[in-house]
């Protein structure tokens, strides 16, 4: 039996969906909380996001053994980057980006004064993460939910022996899950993820809310 997997095969299917490059992706927006207090929305500085990936889905395994054959059977879903999904920036002069970062993981919970919102993260605290076509035309959106710092990785930087090469950090966040839905905003625009509202909980006063 002949098979249409040729080079003539691939050709045309090739040209009929193309394929996905490694720049057809934006972050569209992060979001701290139902008030948004700690938020990076597209058309400001999260141009400087430098890499980020799709997150990964995984239903777990479950063995069932009989007269030594395993049956397998699916299980529960885990999201295997949900403790770690991370995002690489370029650092902004100013430190924006990082600062902001860093006000969010000590709102989270301040060594200083040993409070924080540590609360069970509000599905309102999102990233929101774009795929592309070649024109910059949104083809999938997904949302993570429930969205809190874990790490604010360093500023590497070389004094002696600088180049004037850019500097870049990383940031890592937890997640509770993540939904693909529908595209809220076009590359440009400025989404909606329903947010809106106040924390029942006061915010610190020593630390201002940022939207870059």
């Amino acid at each position: 039996m002949s098979t249409a997997q040729t080079i003539q095969g691939f050709y045309q299917q090739a040209t009929n969906y193309n394929f996905s490059r490694d720049f057809n992706f934006r972050v569209l927006q992060i979001t701290s909380d139902d008030a948004g207090r700690f938020s990076m929305s597209d058309g400001g500085l999260l141009v400087y996001a430098k890499s980020a990936a799709l997150p990964a889905r995984e239903i777990t395994n479950v063995p069932v053994p009989y007269m030594g054959l395993n049956f397998n059977l699916p299980g529960n879903a885990i999201y295997p980057d949900g403790t770690g999904y991370s995002i690489t920036f370029y650092a902004d002069q100013g430190s924006y980006i990082r600062q902001l970062f860093e006000d969010w993981s000590r709102w989270v919970f301040d060594d200083q004064t040993s409070t924080g919102q540590y609360n069970t993260p509000s599905k309102n605290a999102v990233i929101s993460l774009l795929q592309l076509d070649n024109n910059n035309n949104p083809v999938t959106q997904y949302t993570l939910f429930g969205v809190t710092p874990r790490n604010v990785g360093p500023l590497n930087y070389t004094m002696a022996a600088g180049t004037g090469q850019t500097v870049e950090f990383t940031v890592t966040l937890a997640y509770h899950y993540f939904s693909r839905g529908p595209i809220t905003a076009a590359i440009g625009g400025n989404p909606s993820t329903g947010t809106g509202g106040t924390l029942s909980v006061p915010i610190s006063q020593t630390i201002a809310p940022t939207h870059l």
